[in-house]
């Protein structure tokens, strides 16, 4: 198992929520999704999860530019892309149950 490194910031901030956890496990991927956050105070939650993916989105291509060089905004329109043709293709079915419940 390799997880990640919790950020900082969340370590020291005692109101962190984790929203998201994505894993590559078993050929698949398994994931743990805060649902119900926004809902349960006062948002809507489909949008509010399309401006915390688009945020996901920028950090990875500052990521990608900051390691390899590459152009953040080519990479941000790479990703829109595949995301485009993904979800109108899935490559596989997203499986799974949902529990309610925050952590």
């Amino acid at each position: 198992m390799k997880p990640l490194v919790i950020p900082p910031a969340t370590q020291r901030d005692d109101n962190s929520i984790q929203m998201l956890s994505a894993w590559i496990a078993e050929h698949g991927q398994h994931c743990t999704i805060n649902i119900g956050l926004w809902q349960d105070n006062g948002r809507e939650e489909a949008p509010a999860w399309g401006i915390f993916l688009a945020d996901t989105i920028r950090h990875i291509a500052n990521a990608l530019q900051e390691q390899y060089g590459q152009s953040a905004p080519d990479t941000i329109a790479a990703i829109l892309e595949s995301l485009h043709d993904e979800l109108g293709n899935p490559t596989f079915d997203a499986k799974g149950a949902f529990s309610h419940g925050h952590g």
